[in-house]
């Protein structure tokens, strides 16, 4: 996967899709979140994870409290000692990652706690959120880490002219 291709790309048309997804936020079309999960599951069929992992290389979770209980429970940890290990608090008070790319990821772009990963982990790239005008900045955001984000918000141009 070319990653610098869709970075470049999303980069030239940041501000077409940023337009693109203030007129969904302003006129919403009454079947939105439907066309959203089922463009999502197009594009998600066509775009493999495992081939990128830009997220876990570039771009740090939100850790919630549950997050932690659960993955620390999973490794056999205490809460304090995972967060110690692992995490950081950022200029937000957030808990997030110490360092990138991801601990879990592993060399085949695998999570190594994949089944007990982070709520933040489990939702990226939202593409499949509901009312997802409601989060427009990310999703540009998005657009430059993620090609399967990119390809949405094209597709979904596409889709709702």
């Amino acid at each position: 996967m070319d990653l610098n291709f869709y970075k470049n790309e999303a980069l030239k048309k940041a501000k077409e899709h940023k337009k693109f997804l203030e007129n969904l936020k302003r006129k919403p079309p009454k079947n939105l979140d439907y066309l959203a999960e089922e463009t999502h599951e197009e594009v998600f069929r066509e775009i493999d994870c495992l081939s990128c992992a830009n997220c876990c290389k570039t771009t740090g979770p939100l850790f919630m409290d549950k997050d932690i209980e659960r993955i620390s429970k999973h490794l056999r940890m205490k809460p304090k000692d995972f967060e110690s290990k692992f995490l950081q608090t950022d200029e937000d008070e957030d808990l997030v990652l110490k360092s990138l790319p991801c601990h879990f990821l592993g060399e085949d772009n695998r999570c190594s706690i994949y089944e007990v990963r982070p709520k933040a982990c489990r939702e990226y790239p939202h593409t499949d959120r509901k009312k997802v005008y409601q989060i427009n900045n990310l999703m540009v955001k998005n657009t430059l880490i993620c090609p399967a984000a990119f390809v949405w918000v094209e597709k979904m141009q596409e889709r709702i002219k």
